[in-house]
């Protein structure tokens, strides 16, 4: 049966505008929610800190990690036409940029991402995608002085586009990366868990992993295990050596990546735990990504620490799509790990 309440606080989550930076909406949803259920902190960087007690204490401290920002956008200058200059917040590609609705502002003005249409390009221009330099973002302004009415360079920006379902179980959404991981473990603290547990919710992922570090320094966990996202490649024309992971076979747990050289004990005790409890799982087939598991692993005096992600298509644009029940895979095995890994 479809897990209500978690499809009810991703799509309430994923409608919240929080680029690095400017979390404030996301840590107030989280807040209002785990009123009542767990002693909580935010730190002076604005990450949200959560510690949650179990049915019995743990033997080892348990950190379970998502954070809240997702990829964006920054006003950077005006012109005198009124058109913005921008620059990336996080990794973006210039190939899902152009072209697209966009939301300005702690107002949420109506924008679209300009770049040159196909009819004006010349030579190379028509089979590459232009550069982010030369994209402005429209918001119907006729020139500098009504667009300063309603505009300021530090003005932060994200995409624009509601969670959909669609297909035979697929979820879309701009935000899932990381929003799908703050509502499992928002989940978990509402829950009676098997021993006490903290959770983080942090600011700045996607800019450099930042709150990562910040959060583990002050809840010095032994083991911290970050619930991310991770790039799914199972698309028409990829080689089968480069997809990485693939919707529909349940929660990745990863042994590398970019950033990090995850535990590997906790790599097949966890992968152990899913096959022993019917949870399909699959692992991450190269090493490409990173998330802030590299920051969890080396703040204070270090940790173990292992990743457990949700494949998603289409990461860093303005709809990632997961499938559903991978998502509620994820949670399930994420409920297994108090028991399993901190009693």
């Amino acid at each position: 049966m479809k897990n209500e309440q978690l499809w009810k606080d991703i799509e309430a989550l994923c409608a919240l505008r929080g680029p690095s930076g400017r979390e404030d909406a996301v840590r107030e949803y989280l807040i209002r929610e785990i009123e009542g259920h767990a002693a909580y902190e935010v730190d002076p960087l604005g990450n949200l800190l959560v510690r949650k007690k179990g049915k019995a204490p743990a033997r080892r401290i348990l950190q379970l990690s998502a954070h809240m920002d997702e990829v964006g956008f920054i006003v950077t200058h005006i012109d005198e036409k009124g058109f913005l200059s921008f620059a990336p917040v996080g990794g973006v590609q210039p190939e899902v940029t152009g072209g697209r609705l966009v939301l300005v502002g702690d107002n949420a003005l109506p924008g679209m991402i300009g770049c040159k249409p196909v009819h004006l390009c010349e030579g190379k221009e028509d089979k590459e995608p232009g550069k982010l330099r030369d994209m402005k973002i429209d918001i119907g302004a006729r020139d500098r002085a009504e667009a300063e009415k309603l505009v300021s360079p530090g003005d932060m920006v994200t995409f624009d586009g509601p969670v959909r379902h669609f297909g035979e179980g697929r979820v879309a959404g701009r935000a899932l990366d990381d929003r799908a991981g703050c509502a499992m473990l928002l989940a978990m603290i509402r829950e009676e868990l098997a021993c006490d547990c903290v959770f983080s919710f942090t600011v700045q992922e996607e800019v450099g992993c930042l709150g990562g570090e910040a959060a583990a320094y002050t809840l010095q966990p032994e083991i911290a295990i970050a619930v991310e996202t991770t790039t799914a490649g199972d698309l028409a024309g990829v080689p089968e050596e480069r997809k990485v992971c693939r919707l529909g076979q349940g929660p990745v747990v990863s042994f590398m990546d970019r950033g990090t050289i995850y535990t590997y004990d906790l790599y097949k005790k966890v992968r152990a735990l899913a096959d022993a409890h019917g949870i399909p799982n699959q692992t991450k087939e190269g090493v490409f990504g990173g998330n802030e598991s590299r920051s969890l692993m080396t703040a204070r005096g270090g940790c173990e620490v292992l990743a457990v992600s949700i494949p998603s298509r289409y990461l860093h644009s303005p709809a990632c799509v997961a499938d559903e029940a991978d998502v509620e895979h994820t949670l399930a095995l994420l409920r297994l790990l108090p028991e399993a890994l901190a009693l």
